[in-house]
């Protein structure tokens, strides 16, 4: 069994041989420990990785298949953003070093020789297995701000591009947020820093809680702002304004704001009906004009523009 490193979920396998004896044996030997998943060619592995991609650590692969091979397979995993990540251990009947050299390069992890030896498969595994999550623990934390737990500028950089090409590509609309806490160096200077935080991460759950679909992103833009992307959103306004609804309704005190005796927020809030192929840039200029007119009309509002 893999240890706690493997969280409250299966790893997943994917099992990929022409063979329906070999699937069936391989599939037997790892089902207690790893969710597995079984394809009989190339197209059927092509379309389960992309379809699993986000949950799928490895794909165990038959290199001499008919149609198309494993080395074939390969290619088109890491010709893909989407499945280029994922793992990939040979099964090959070919003992030569000049076959595994070939793989290797093309990006295989490793080999398991047929006749399949369950031990042998078992630690191969198990070794692609750990490696594959202490990479997406490494790629979460590097993802993740530190005090609050959102998305951190980074990640929200790279959400934005991909929301963008999304957006081109399905027609959606996109929404984007820009949230300031209001007065929050007085905050600071009246409560401190420790309180500081915990009044930053207060604001950063209940923002949280408004990045509800998977293509959703809330992230700390920096110091006491806050984003959120929201694609295909048709009214982003409206979860702003419940957004900034819902800080107030946390109470928390702020006795040196000149605009309310309690924590506020001021939101500039874009939406993107028909995206164009312009700089993102000029989304964040636009986003961040409207945040600023939010705050030059009293603050603790929001400000929203939509372009068409």
């Amino acid at each position: 069994m893999l240890d706690a490193l493997t969280g409250p979920e299966q790893p997943t396998v994917l099992i990929v041989d022409d063979e329906r004896l070999n699937r069936g044996m391989l599939a037997e030997l790892l089902s207690p420990d790893y969710r597995v998943l079984l394809a009989k060619d190339g197209p059927g592995a092509l379309a389960i990785a992309h379809r699993e991609a986000h949950r799928l650590q490895l794909v165990l692969l038959d290199v001499g298949m008919p149609g198309m091979n494993g080395y074939e397979v390969l290619g088109a995993l890491r010709a893909q953003e989407r499945t280029a990540h994922i793992a990939v251990v040979f099964i090959t009947g070919q003992s030569n070093a000049e076959a595994e050299e070939y793989g290797l390069r093309l990006g295989a992890a490793d080999y398991v020789s047929k006749p399949i030896r369950p031990a042998v498969v078992e630690v191969r595994v198990r070794n692609q297995i750990r490696l594959a999550l202490q990479r997406q623990a490494l790629e979460r934390l590097a993802m993740v701000d530190g005090l609050t737990g959102l998305a951190n500028r980074r990640h929200f950089d790279d959400m934005l591009e991909r929301s963008h090409r999304r957006s081109l590509r399905t027609g959606e609309s996109v929404g984007l947020a820009l949230i300031d806490i209001d007065h929050f160096k007085q905050y600071n200077d009246c409560y401190g820093h420790v309180q500081g935080d915990e009044a930053l991460k207060a604001v950063a759950a209940t923002l949280q809680r408004h990045a509800r679909r998977p293509y959703d992103l809330a992230a700390r833009f920096g110091g006491e702002e806050f984003a959120l992307i929201l694609p295909g959103e048709s009214d982003a306004p409206a979860m702003a304004e419940h957004f900034r609804q819902e800080v107030l309704r946390l109470s928390i005190a702020h006795s040196a704001s000149p605009t309310a005796p309690q924590l506020t927020v001021s939101c500039g809030v874009l939406t993107v009906r028909q995206p164009s192929t312009a700089p993102l840039q000029a989304w964040l200029q636009k986003v961040d004009g409207l945040l600023y007119q939010a705050k030059s009309q009293g603050r603790n509002r929001i400000a929203a523009a939509m372009e068409p």
